[in-house]
């Protein structure tokens, strides 16, 4: 939602009110009002909020070809404001022939040639704003037409406008109007759909960057006065998943107020009860241990409460196994941060606070916590997905080389071949396996068992199957070649097996040339089958096809090409270039070990772990954790929250 000001009704002022359509932050949505689309070019309140939007900004829009969707690259709040610029499209630019990655910053690319950012006035919780200054780009003269554009919390920054823009032209701000302009924040500010909401001002005539102090962020707010208002944008946030993390509230606000806040973040619904969910300390204080123990089981708001409440909570939920995650910022809530497995500190909070924590938000942003639970998830998926990739290789090679001693049959992979498979063939597909993104429903799964060792026996038979399968395929390869190939010896098992006996004087090898067991082609086949085994083996260690990995394999494919057929190399290596009846061998080998795998992935999931096809989770994903948020000292206008 968005409102600008419209022509004055009387000695009033009328509010332009604008819907946007379109949620995520895909660029893509229509600009309504009375649900009727118009042009964000018709009218000029828009055409200045979004220049506004544009440069009070340091976040952008970017494109994912591995995920298919737009992201955000800086903070959540600044990228909606970004969509919100290219959606509006105020300039009326022709997007029809831009590719996806193109149309991420097209509009506000538009914007920015206009005008050149020359300084920042940061964000500082005293104001409650931020500011930039910039200029017109052009021959003009330096600071004719210069602008100091102001985003941040409604409430501080229309205290600070004395005008209002009415079109193209500037009004004076009266009480009236401004009490009009406030009612409708707070409207928008309650109800079940509450909006975030920022207010977009400008000041036509600032001083020059030369007489600023920069460096002092107390005078910041003496060069935002004297204000134009130009409007308002709210943003409705959607409701997160869970993730299997409880979220309580501890604040010192009565319990009203606070219930009232649980109820806007959706930590309560609108309707829920919140008699056995919702305490004051002295409620609190006036229980058994019992009943203390049990409210902590089930409450998710406390209110009135004393730092010796913030350590009993803590100590009560740890007592049910749960993993705790400690939010704060003061003194008093060192001991509860020193307690909890994760004491998480505002960047802004006392040093006390910041030296009993393991984590510090130094954005001071709730939502960050969320990303670093996305990230945690994604470095533990791919370490697991790296040490199976480079368990089940290195068996299959460990198995090669002990199954051709036991049996007697000549060596399936000279030394030098396996140091080019495990420097370089493995090294490209296990790298890209720990730079993996996180998968898209990664956030939606229930936190996994903190017990649960990294490699369980379960999984440890799967990646020792699973080498077994590359050993005796490599070591198939070769003695394929030696029995079975048309091009090749035909010999029997039992010669196979005695080839150290072999002489012309051996009746076992009559019409057999002994030189056929210095052949390049048994080490070639078992090189080809462990380099393909070994991709295949790669894809199986994701869920999805991630573009790094596809590189890595191709690479390594083609690096194994180039040891096959382009000179010195083969004679390097000692091997030589296959047919492609051969190769349809290579194939036939390599590609079951995907069936394979599949299978005790099949068994894994379905029959051992206990996670069923309807999502239920298994001991991979069992556990809850609870996340307990500090409340009290935060400003409520802070745009970035």
């Amino acid at each position: 939602q968005m409102f600008i000001i419209g022509q004055p009704d009387g000695g009033d002022c009328s509010l332009h009110e604008f819907s946007v359509t379109g949620s995520t932050y895909e660029p893509e949505g229509q600009v309504l009002r009375d649900g009727q689309p118009v042009r964000s070019s018709q009218y000029d309140g828009l055409v200045e909020l979004a220049t506004i939007c544009a440069f009070c900004n340091d976040s952008s829009l970017d494109y994912s070809e591995a995920k298919k969707v737009y992201e955000k690259v800086g903070e959540a709040t600044e990228t909606a404001l970004t969509c919100l610029v290219e959606k509006m499209n105020v300039f009326d630019t022709d997007l029809s022939r831009l590719s996806r990655v193109e149309r991420a910053g097209a509009c506000n690319g538009v914007i920015r040639q206009l005008m050149r950012k020359e300084c920042t006035l940061e964000f500082s919780r005293d104001r409650k704003s931020m500011s930039v200054f910039c200029t017109p780009v052009g021959p003009s003269q330096p600071t004719a037409g210069s602008k100091l554009f102001v985003k941040g919390a409604p409430e501080s920054v229309i205290e600070r406008c004395r005008y209002m823009r009415i079109g193209s032209r500037t009004a004076p701000l009266t009480p009236a109007a401004r009490e009009k302009i406030l009612a409708r924040i707070r409207d928008w500010g309650a109800g079940i759909d509450t909006l975030r909401c920022l207010a977009l001002a400008t000041r036509d005539s600032p001083r020059k960057v030369e007489d600023m102090q920069l460096d002092d962020a107390t005078e910041f707010i003496n060069y935002e006065g004297d204000l134009t208002f130009v409007g308002c944008v709210g943003m409705l946030e959607p409701p997160r998943k869970e993730a299997g993390i409880r979220v309580i509230m501890i604040t010192g606000d009565n319990k009203g107020t606070a219930v009232a806040i649980c109820r806007r973040i959706g930590i309560f619904s609108e309707t829920e009860d919140v008699s056995s969910k919702a305490y004051t300390g002295r409620e609190f204080d006036d229980m058994t241990p019992e009943q203390q123990r049990d409210a902590c089981r089930t409450a998710r708001c406390f209110a009135r409460v004393e730092p010796s409440h913030k350590s009993k909570i803590v100590e009560y939920l740890q007592s049910f196994h749960e993993i705790t995650a400690m939010t704060g910022d003061g003194v008093n809530d060192a001991p509860a941060l020193k307690k909890a497995e994760i004491g998480i500190a505002m960047g802004s909070g006392t040093a006390v606070a910041k030296s009993a924590a393991e984590m510090v938000l130094s954005d001071d942003n709730f939502s960050t916590i969320v990303a670093a639970v996305e990230e945690g998830r994604a470095i533990y998926n791919n370490m697991k997905q790296f040490i199976r990739y480079l368990i089940s290789s290195n068996v299959g090679e460990v198995v090669c080389i002990f199954l051709t001693a036991i049996l007697g049959l000549p060596e399936a992979l000279m030394p030098v071949q396996l140091l080019w498979v495990n420097l370089v063939t493995d090294g490209l597909p296990a790298t890209a396996l720990g730079f993996n993104p996180p998968d898209e429903n990664i956030m939606e799964k229930l936190l996994r068992n903190p017990q649960e060792p990294l490699i369980s026996g379960w999984l440890f038979f799967r990646y020792l199957a699973i080498g077994v399968y590359v050993g005796l395929a490599t070591v198939g390869a070769a003695t394929w070649w030696f029995l079975y190939d048309a091009g090749g010896p035909q010999l029997t098992f039992h010669q196979l097996r005695n080839f150290m006996r072999c002489s012309e004087g051996n009746p076992i090898f009559e019409g057999v040339d002994c030189g056929v067991f210095e052949s390049r082609y048994p080490t070639t086949m078992a090189l080809s089958v462990l380099v393909t085994i070994e991709m295949c083996n790669a894809l199986n260690s994701v869920s999805e096809n991630q573009s790094l990995l596809r590189i890595a394999i191709a690479m390594s494919i083609a690096l194994h090409f180039l040891v096959l057929y382009v000179k010195p190399m083969p004679l390097i290596f000692q091997v030589t270039p296959l047919s492609a009846q051969q190769w349809a061998v290579v194939l036939r080998i390599s590609l079951p070990v995907i069936v394979l795998d599949e299978g005790l992935k099949y068994l894994s999931r379905n029959h051992l772990d206990g996670e069923g096809p309807a999502g239920a989770a298994g001991p991979e994903e069992e556990g809850s954790g609870s996340l307990l948020g500090m409340a009290g000292g935060c400003p409520s206008g802070d745009p970035r929250k």
